[in-house]
């Protein structure tokens, strides 16, 4: 087993006291977005104690056979198929979609051959891979995902008085169908035909003037007036009321497949996905928008959030399964020093110890993990058990 440390990723977005006081050190003032697990060329992991390579991506492509197993590297080739983070957002992201595998391919290729440099700001698709991605909470996380059905949609617009909001309602009136939903989001996202700022800030009023009604809609008319803090000449901020709201408590997962318009809005949770950096951007942010490419790799058929429950494995062990065939989650609750408790799966692992001092234990291998430490388990490493007072979660493939 290998000590891992993190590469710290510090987007304005990020908390400035969450990571921090995960990790146990203390804040800066500064914000830290996210922690990044894993071997992602751009930001691979270091690994934390000598050995003869400086990072995991270097050690999976020298070892793949030892580090991946068999299995994993006929599946996926010499890369690790995860990447695990810890996300802190405490203001939201960017409206976003991630491609599809065929897409992601078509996409890094067609950027290659423009000669667009993988660093650019400019660039879409930064690696060939898809990015679906599962989020469990640590504390309370808030996020929009996902449209809703036109109908209810538009009855949101309904009572908004404001011209944007009558035009999008008469939109959603005219064709309640994917289509519908389409022709809003394009119109209020499209450079061309995107709303001003004091469009947008009619029906930001218009939402306030509703709250102070008694709205029928408080969560997403909260959701309206939070955007607007952040971006208030943002149409993005229009865009929400056609998207799902959804709250996680801690303990709860959220699946966010590719095509799966979202944003992330505050909380602090464990992040799941393929080993990805491809993310598509509509609204909300100061980074590289594109909204043609974005619509046409978004799914706008109506769809409610999906949550992912979890299966028991034991007593202490909760495994959260998604359908695809990069990545599984579990995570494990042991309670004192007395029993092992065997961690689920097989082949490559990341282990993250979220609460508490945990001690994990292989054939030929022992290591002691407090909150915010976290290994990497090669294939060849055998069963794993843990023990001790904490919380670890496990990346691995199914």
């Amino acid at each position: 087993m290998l000590r891992l440390r993190p590469n710290v990723r510090d987007y304005s977005w990020g908390s400035t006291t969450a990571i921090p006081e995960f990790l146990g050190q203390q804040p800066t003032g500064a914000p830290v977005a996210e922690l990044w697990f894993g071997a992602h060329p751009s930001a691979p992991s270091v690994l934390g104690h000598p050995y003869p390579v400086s990072d995991l991506a270097v050690l999976i492509e020298r070892h793949p056979v030892e580090t991946l197993g068999q299995d994993v590297l006929a599946r996926f080739g010499p890369r690790l198929p995860f990447l695990l983070k810890v996300i802190a957002p405490d203001r939201p992201l960017s409206l976003q979609v991630h491609p599809s595998l065929g897409r992601a391919r078509e996409g890094f290729e067609a950027e290659n051959a423009a000669g667009i440099p993988i660093d650019a700001p400019s660039r879409n698709y930064r690696d060939e891979n898809h990015k679906p991605e599962l989020v469990y909470a640590l504390t309370t996380f808030e996020a929009v995902s996902g449209f809703r059905a036109p109908r209810r949609a538009a009855e949101l617009f309904a009572d908004l008085h404001a011209p944007l909001a009558r035009e999008i309602l008469t939109t959603l009136r005219d064709d309640p169908s994917a289509h519908g939903v389409r022709a809003a989001f394009s119109r209020l996202l499209d450079p061309a035909t995107r709303p001003d700022a004091d469009q947008v800030a009619a029906v930001v009023r218009a939402s306030a003037d509703r709250t102070a009604r008694g709205s029928t809609s408080p969560r997403a008319d909260a959701i309206v007036a939070l955007l607007a803090r952040h971006c208030p000449a943002d149409p993005g901020v229009v865009a929400s009321l056609l998207l799902n709201p959804v709250t996680l408590r801690p303990g709860q997962a959220l699946f966010i497949p590719a095509g799966g318009v979202h944003a992330y809005l505050s909380g602090m949770g464990v992040e799941l996905m393929a080993n990805s950096d491809n993310v598509l951007r509509a609204a909300l942010t100061s980074k590289h928008v594109d909204v043609a490419e974005l619509c046409e790799v978004v799914d706008f058929i109506a769809a409610p959030p999906i949550r992912i429950a979890a299966e028991e494995f034991r007593d202490d062990t909760r495994v959260f399964y998604v359908p695809v065939d990069d990545f599984e989650l579990s995570v494990t609750d042991v309670g004192g020093p007395a029993e092992d408790a065997p961690l689920p799966g097989r082949g490559p692992r990341i282990v993250l110890c979220l609460e508490g001092d945990v001690r994990l234990t292989s054939p030929g291998d022992a290591v002691t993990l407090k909150r915010g430490e976290a290994v990497f388990v090669p294939a060849d490493e055998g069963r794993i058990t843990v023990r001790g007072r904490g919380t670890v979660a496990q990346a691995g493939v199914p």
